[in-house]
């Protein structure tokens, strides 16, 4: 399993009920259904993605998370996953709130593009970061929202959002010391649990 993914199994409950937002082959769903036996559902847009949920033995529903929830109840469930899509959606803020509507507490990830390396490279060249973990042009990018870590806890302030838990890590998910001494420069990754 995705090592960001082992970071946000620890966070959830056992037996706890648990939606995915764009849960892709369903891993971290199958994961906790096995492991600590909750009731999971995952949300999914891309077929492929759903074929393997439904061959993983994931409950997957086919919907575009942009369109919004309002087909889901509040408080439907204990906790409400989105991993490395928030900055792909058109209203990250109103999908931030909709998360929060669904589930007692959300958990998010996200990349960091305040990193020294994207820095470093928009000064030095000019342009658009690419990279491996960034590896797409400015053009054809599914990222269409670049914020940072303090951008992210500024909207949490603004709309009395608690934050519960942060861990931040570099691109291969590993939660190093000195990251912690200058996050939003030296962090590329952030995952946050929330709640009101």
């Amino acid at each position: 399993m995705r090592a960001d993914l082992e970071i946000i199994r620890d966070w959830i409950a056992p037996e706890s009920r648990v939606i995915d937002l764009g849960c892709g082959d369903g891993e971290l769903l199958s994961h906790l259904v096995a492991e600590k036996k909750v009731k999971g559902y995952g949300i999914e847009i891309d077929h492929d993605n759903i074929t393997r949920c439904i061959e993983n033995g994931v409950n997957v529903i086919e919907k575009d998370i942009d369109e919004g929830l309002a087909s889901i109840r509040n408080n439907s469930f204990d906790t409400v996953v989105m991993t490395q899509a928030l900055q792909t959606m058109h209203r990250p803020d109103v999908i931030v709130e909709e998360m929060l509507r669904i589930g007692k507490e959300c958990i998010v990830t996200f990349p960091n593009f305040a990193h020294w390396r994207a820095r470093g490279y928009l000064a030095l060249r000019g342009k658009m970061p690419v990279s491996k973990f960034l590896s797409y042009t400015w053009y054809n990018t599914p990222n269409i929202h670049f914020f940072t870590f303090k951008d992210f806890e500024e909207l949490c302030v603004e709309r009395n959002i608690k934050i519960l838990q942060r861990t931040v890590v570099d691109h291969a998910h590993r939660d190093r010391w000195w990251i912690h001494l200058w996050p939003n420069m030296l962090g590329e990754i952030a995952i946050y649990r929330i709640t009101r």
